[in-house]
């Protein structure tokens, strides 16, 4: 029998650590954009008065949160990944991140859709971009899970930070990661497979899936970096431990050159001496219009298992 943690959605077990937050904490207001999920309807029926539809208006929905946020509340706004982000982007930066340099505004943007988990949608629903410019906002932290497991972890701190917060989360359910990942600190903002080897995977969210798969699949396994806060996370540890690989590859589901794991990886390295081999895997720059399943848009765009391994025994 399967464990209910492993068919739950991240999207899931974060509305149900809010739901049950909301029964205590009367600070919290939830906001979607006619964005729908079965524990909703429990949000929309005990707690009425904290529980707000604005419609299909992202806009609206970011200008009444920061308002709401602005009087103190803890306000967690709930929409499609690539509508969240990119439909409202300069709500966001103007209601968000630029008015949080002046005072606490406590936003959660929960983004449902990431990367192509929406894979038969197509282009629309594909949200490749929005690890990019979400992390050049200021003030923001930029949430990314692989699992459940931190889903659930980074509930507190969607309470405790009083910043504007997008979290990025798979549409479909991901299952956990092996338990060896779980002696971790949370606030390094990463966590590490170690296989003592000389090369290195460097991934987020779905990715971290593929990279798990392809240690299945290979005969001399690799370490794997899970990364899952993009802008917090600490920099020496992660240092520290990329300078030891001669080859690194970073996994996102976001464009090519443009990917916010590669230029997290360009930066920290930049100061290093060692003869470190690079390479940076991600979607090609064009958006895709062949409808088929994840596995399917990844080969079209050369970021498949196939493609990865090959890369990793060249």
């Amino acid at each position: 029998m399967k464990n209910k943690n492993q068919t739950l959605t991240m999207r899931d077990a974060f509305l149900e650590s809010i739901y049950q937050a909301m029964s205590h904490n009367k600070n919290i207001y939830f906001l979607t954009a006619d964005f729908g999920a079965p524990i909703l309807d429990k949000i929309r029926n005990e707690y009425k008065n904290r529980f707000i539809n604005v419609g299909v208006a992202e806009q609206n929905l970011i200008n009444i949160s920061s308002g709401l946020a602005s009087e103190g509340y803890d306000v967690y706004a709930f929409a499609i990944a690539p509508f969240i982000t990119m439909r409202c982007y300069e709500q966001i930066r103007i209601n968000l991140a630029l008015t949080s340099s002046l005072k606490k505004i406590n936003v959660n943007l929960i983004g449902v859709g990431a990367g192509v988990s929406y894979d038969v949608s197509g282009p629309t629903h594909h949200c490749l971009e929005d690890l990019s410019i979400m992390s050049l906002l200021p003030n923001f932290t930029i949430f990314s899970p692989s699992d459940i497991i931190l889903v659930k972890k980074f509930f507190s701190h969607t309470l405790k930070n009083k910043n504007p917060k997008y979290l990025r989360f798979d549409s479909k359910p991901l299952g956990i990661i092996d338990e060896k990942f779980f002696n971790f600190n949370f606030l390094d903002g990463f966590r590490l497979i170690k296989n003592q080897s000389d090369k290195c995977l460097v991934t987020t969210g779905y990715m971290t899936h593929v990279a798990r798969n392809i240690n299945n699949k290979i005969k001399e396994k690799v370490d794997i970096i899970d990364f899952y806060s993009l802008k917090k996370f600490n920099k020496i540890k992660l240092f520290s431990f990329l300078k030891k690989y001669k080859s690194i590859v970073t996994l996102e589901e976001s464009f090519e050159k443009y990917g916010s794991i590669e230029n997290i990886v360009k930066t920290i390295m930049i100061n290093s001496k060692k003869n470190i081999k690079y390479t940076f895997k991600g979607f090609e720059n064009r958006y895709t219009f062949d409808v088929g399943d994840r596995n399917f848009i990844h080969k079209l765009n050369k970021i498949s298992e196939t493609d990865i391994i090959s890369e990793l025994e060249s």
